[in-house]
């Protein structure tokens, strides 16, 4: 029984003290899923809004695609490269900072409060974007709140495509964010990956590879048809790929989980990114 209360006050101790050194960090989160999610729902009205003069002078489907795929690849590339994404290292995902975790970049605590933060300032954006862009447009049914579904194809294809473009993207982040060369071009790769999986992917699952993405639509949206496979599915996919690099490069070349590391902002991870005799800001 005193063991167990140990532990429990130990426990809260740490979260404290994560709290009150990081809290930026994951105010940081919280703002950039946030923001990721109102410009989501902005150009999907943009371009899907019946009475938008955009989608009425593009009339092909694939093309709005390709031109909402390279929005929200440039509004991730934004995110990641602004002052505030190379601070917290620009996760934005809670499966992106579970595979940190699992590869024992993340502390624990600060694992947790980067996944609240993200599921808070995911659904806080679009609400925010219902406010600056018009609830009735977001809620039309061309937008619908840019809800993630299965595709005609069904839900097990939609599970496989969530899963393998999700293993893709963290495998590119893996193999590009820890060579000290490449680390800089980070958000390059992943914004196109991006664009080109909303161009491609998307007819199949709506393109999430985020739990925290598809619960702040499912949320306003009040549409939760097999939510399922957008909280199971990425996970999944990123965590096979950090095994897979794992078993190629071995665990001691994953250097830290920032995705641009090229930077003088404060690192709170389980940092070993700079050579010898340098030390990241804390």
């Amino acid at each position: 029984m005193i063991t167990r209360l140990a532990s429990l006050l130990a426990s809260r101790c740490g979260a404290q003290r994560a709290f009150a050194g990081h809290w930026p960090e994951y105010l940081i989160e919280a703002a950039g899923l946030g923001l990721f999610m109102v410009s989501a729902c902005g150009f999907a009205v943009l371009f899907e809004y019946p009475g938008s003069a955009v989608h009425q002078a593009v009339p092909e489907p694939w093309l709005r695609r390709v031109l909402i795929g390279v929005a929200m690849g440039a509004t991730a590339i934004s995110i990641i490269y602004s002052p505030l994404g190379k601070r917290s290292g620009a996760h934005l995902n809670p499966a992106v900072t579970l595979t940190f975790l699992r590869l024992r970049k993340v502390e624990p605590w600060d694992a947790a409060f980067y996944v609240v933060a993200q599921f808070t300032g995911g659904a806080l954006g679009v609400l925010l974007a219902c406010t600056v862009v018009g609830q009735m447009r977001i809620a039309d049914p061309a937008v619908s709140y840019v809800v993630t579904l299965p595709g005609a194809a069904g839900r097990w294809v939609a599970f496989v495509a969530e899963t393998a473009i999700s293993l893709g993207l963290m495998l590119v982040v893996l193999t590009v964010s820890n060579r000290r060369g490449l680390n800089r071009y980070t958000g390059l790769f992943a914004g196109a990956l991006v664009a080109v999986y909303i161009s491609v992917e998307a007819p199949l699952s709506g393109m999430s590879m985020n739990p925290a993405r598809t619960f702040a639509s499912a949320l306003s949206a009040h549409v939760w048809t097999d939510v399922w496979i957008y909280f199971l599915a990425p996970p999944l996919g990123m965590l096979s790929a950090a095994e897979l690099y794992r078993s190629l490069r071995g665990s001691e070349s994953v250097l830290c989980c920032k995705l641009h590391h090229e930077n003088d902002s404060r690192c709170i991870f389980r940092c070993r990114y700079h050579t010898a005799g340098e030390k990241c800001k804390e």
